[in-house]
């Protein structure tokens, strides 16, 4: 159920809506044309929830705030996109010189912007994220450490789109289009992986309002209702079977096949 009041006199020009799921409910309020502030709040039964919604909608209402039929022009639509996402990630590394001051600067950024860009931001991510779980990239990622196990393969992913929106959706059609990369950090003695970014938009969002990420993800659930999470895999390769991993990527295995970073 979902719910958009507005309420407008000589002085003010705001609207209230209230979205209701299972048993909690999502609220989202400011003035008209903005995105406006977000909370979430849990009850112990659906019931339980929808009454309070009830309740506060009938509230407003007597306040002297009236229905609206449309969205349109009221509440305003998020500035975060596909393109900008990934423009925010090629900014980033030009606001530092260590990864960390990459990535803080990002988290700042973030956090400066509405909680709805801070949650789509994330669910974009988090939609290239599940696509680059694939037998392949895993494969690659094992030659290459010499090993992955699978949170070792959640950050290797999260340093794939670091990299950049062409050198992401190349490395998936083809991991070994990744050795050049690979050879960079051999020469500074790294690795692939990089686990802080899986942690900007919930840091962001702690530094916007001060809660926790328990909190975040309340609240990145209401809003992103479509979030299938990470695909189902079938390994087309073993562990055991280095002159299968080796086939299977022939120029990663003479590089690192021997020697893994």
């Amino acid at each position: 159920m979902e719910t958009l009041l507005i309420y407008q006199n000589d002085t003010s020009n705001k609207f209230w809506k209230i979205y209701v799921s299972g048993n909690s409910f999502t609220v989202t309020y400011g003035k008209v044309g903005t995105g406006g502030s977000v909370k979430v709040k849990d009850f112990e039964s659906e019931a339980a929830c929808q009454k309070e919604a009830e309740r506060l909608i009938q509230s407003k209402l007597k306040k002297g705030y009236v229905w609206s039929r449309s969205a349109y022009q009221v509440i305003k639509e998020r500035a975060m996109t596909e393109e900008r996402f990934w423009e925010l990630l090629g900014t980033s590394k030009e606001k530092g010189q260590s990864i960390d001051e990459q990535i803080e600067w990002l988290v700042t950024y973030l956090s400066r912007k509405s909680i709805k860009d801070i949650v789509m931001f994330d669910s974009i991510f988090n939609q290239h994220y599940y696509q680059s779980y694939t037998s392949d990239l895993w494969a690659a990622a094992y030659i290459v450490m010499g090993g992955c196990s699978d949170d070792c393969f959640d950050y290797f992913r999260a340093w794939i789109l670091y990299l950049g929106q062409e050198t992401y959706e190349e490395a998936i059609k083809n991991p070994e289009t990744l050795l050049p990369h690979f050879k960079r950090l051999e020469e500074q003695e790294d690795i692939p992986q990089l686990e802080e970014l899986l942690y900007i938009a919930s840091s962001a969002y702690e530094e916007k309002t001060g809660l926790d990420d328990e909190a975040y993800f309340k609240v990145y659930d209401q809003l992103v209702k479509d979030d299938e999470g990470e695909p189902e895999m079938e390994f087309d390769w073993e562990e055991e079977d280095e002159e299968g991993l080796r086939k299977k990527f022939p120029l990663l295995w003479a590089e690192y096949g021997e020697k893994p970073l």
